[in-house]
């Protein structure tokens, strides 16, 4: 058990030293400082800003960088789905697939325009070579961009800078930080065992004389773009569980840090425009405490394992159902508590075998949205919940909510309210009627059309899990789900597009409101945010914004599957 948590701990401390460094790099990056990359990039970035007509100079309103994300946005779904419609004619497919059904294509192509990657499919017996790099890995580079560029939008806003220019942003968030640590990353994870080829499948002879077929591909740089962008999107099927993804501990450390460092340390780079860095670190370290809560909870329930089998073996037996061995309890753990934490999605076990603990902390993680949060866009959530905070606790004490010296009106509060409901309403009444047509207390005859595979409680989770990784634009699943069909392809779409382009227009009209606000000068009055008492009042907040608005899915969820199984059931 020590040896699991000391584990842990290392790849914890590594985060916490890694974000004030690219904290700080990422801040330079946005606020037009010199950079050690600025010789070779800025004429690269000139040569692209003449091609697509771009004047670097010129700021956008909240409505125009909107508009340049949806815009661009839509150009992209339509470029990939064409793609996969056309696979089965385009170069690059050794095993001659076929096109996709046009439903699975819609659902995929939406899926990781929105930086979702929500798999209803296995990728090396649905998309060639071609979908897969041209297709799904160009769209891990631009959404996770997109995703970037929005969080820093709402960041100047939020401190009283002008927007800036989304195709700006956008370019910048790849050439300077998405690419060259990819690239990098890439090859690590060539050298370290990852292949990396466009050879079809290699053919071997078993040894009851039968042929087998072993899946491979150019593997490598897809799987760093894949954590790094928080796209989680798989290259094969059963994702960074499988050994040409994620095939020792070396990848296992360096891919979970990938996907933990651009999330964690946005919040620093917060914490530098803001010219307040200690407000930063007080962030930092209330959403550190949160997900190190997490992990525990998780862990401590892998560990135990399962009260059913221990009671019958006389002994604690640690829960490995769903879990590769060379990662074992702990790693696992720690694993999906950061994917579902960041938004990724990714994942080196089934969180369908994780215990309820693990299953409750995955399922806290969708919908809270802010441990670590979207690429991007969770810091932007983080924000939400502190203008909120700022709005209520200045109630609470009779001053006029102020932040950065900017009152706090109606408007924002709006903005902020959808902003916060919109989560809610694409998990919660999907998922009821999707549970309606299938009955998961065991009757077989409502299945039909949810494809529900575990009864009871588990699959309450399953449901809600699915709406819940579309909503909050995960990806991960809780597997067993039979989704692969018209039904949930269309139902998760929509979860996937107002999970991601309604709260995204409320966030940029929000820090647009903020930053045309005249400021006010900072008095004894003012509610100072940067105080630990702040910190934890916005802790609370979240909680019980958070918390409760689901507290009733994870009743019926995890928590009712965790009595069940202690009382013997």
């Amino acid at each position: 058990m020590l040896q699991g948590f000391f584990q842990i701990a290392i790849i914890l401390a590594i985060l916490v030293a890694i974000v004030r460094f690219f904290g700080t790099y990422m801040a330079r990056v946005f606020l037009g400082e010199r950079t050690l990359l600025d010789p070779i990039l800025t004429p690269i970035e000139r040569i692209i800003y003449k091609l697509i007509g771009i004047r670097p100079q010129r700021d956008m309103t909240g409505w125009q960088y909107a508009k340049g994300v949806l815009y661009s946005n839509l150009v992209m779904f339509v470029l990939v789905y064409l793609i996969f419609m056309l696979q089965g004619i385009l170069p690059l497919n050794p095993t001659e697939l076929e096109a996709p059904s046009w439903d699975l294509a819609l659902h995929t192509a939406i899926s990781f325009v929105t930086n979702t990657n929500q798999q209803h499919y296995s990728g090396e017996t649905t998309f060639s070579y071609a979908s897969q790099m041209l297709a799904l890995g160009y769209l891990m580079f631009t959404s996770a961009a997109t995703g970037i560029a929005v969080a820093i939008a709402f960041i100047r806003g939020l401190t009283g800078r002008s927007m800036g220019n989304f195709y700006v942003d956008l370019t910048r968030s790849i050439t300077r930080i998405l690419l060259p640590i990819s690239l990098v990353g890439g090859l690590v994870l060539l050298i370290l065992g990852i292949p990396e080829t466009l050879a079809g499948s290699a053919v071997a002879t078993t040894l009851e004389g039968a042929t087998q077929y072993i899946a491979r591909g150019p593997v490598a740089h897809f799987e760093m773009i894949k954590e790094l962008g928080e796209n989680g999107g798989g290259f094969f099927g059963i994702n960074s569980a499988h050994p040409f993804e994620n095939p020792n501990g070396a990848t296992n450390l360096i891919e979970t840090i990938t996907m933990l460092v651009i999330p964690a340390a946005l919040i620093y780079t917060y914490g530098i425009f803001a010219n307040n860095k200690k407000q930063g670190w007080l962030l930092f370290g209330m959403v550190f405490l949160i997900y190190a809560v997490l992990i525990v909870v998780a862990a401590i329930g892998e560990y135990q394992g399962n009260p059913l089998v221990n009671n019958r073996l006389g002994e604690i037996a640690t829960n490995l159902e769903g879990k590769e061995v060379r990662f074992d309890w702990a790693l696992t753990a720690l694993w999906a508590v950061s994917t579902t934490g960041t938004m990724c999605g990714a994942v080196n076990g089934m969180h369908d075998s994780l215990m309820p603990p693990g299953g409750f902390t995955t399922l806290f993680n969708l919908f809270l949205q802010i441990v670590w949060g979207g690429q991007g866009t969770g810091t932007a959530y983080l924000f939400t919940f502190l203008i909120l905070t700022v709005f209520l606790t200045g109630l609470m004490v009779g001053r006029t909510p102020e932040l950065f010296g900017r009152k706090i009106e109606k408007r924002e509060i709006i903005l902020a309210s959808v902003i916060l409901l919109v989560h809610p309403i694409m998990i919660l009444i999907p998922g009821a009627i999707s549970i309606s047509f299938a009955d998961t207390m065991g009757l077989p005859e409502a299945e039909t059309l949810a494809g529900i595979t575990n009864p009871g409680f588990h699959g309450i989770s399953q449901v809600i899990y699915e709406y819940a990784s579309a909503a909050a634009n995960n990806g991960s699943g809780f597997e067993g789900l039979a989704d692969g069909t018209l039904w949930w392809n269309l139902t998760a779409s929509i979860s996937l597009l107002a999970g991601r382009y309604i709260p995204i227009i409320a966030l940029l009209l929000l820090a647009d409101s903020m930053y045309r606000k005249q400021p006010v000068p900072e008095t004894t009055g003012t509610l100072r945010t940067d105080t630990g008492l702040f910190t934890s009042v916005t802790a609370g907040v979240i909680l019980i914004l958070g918390a409760l608005t689901f507290f009733p899915v994870l009743a019926l969820g995890p928590i009712a599957e965790a009595f069940q199984i202690a009382a013997g059931g």
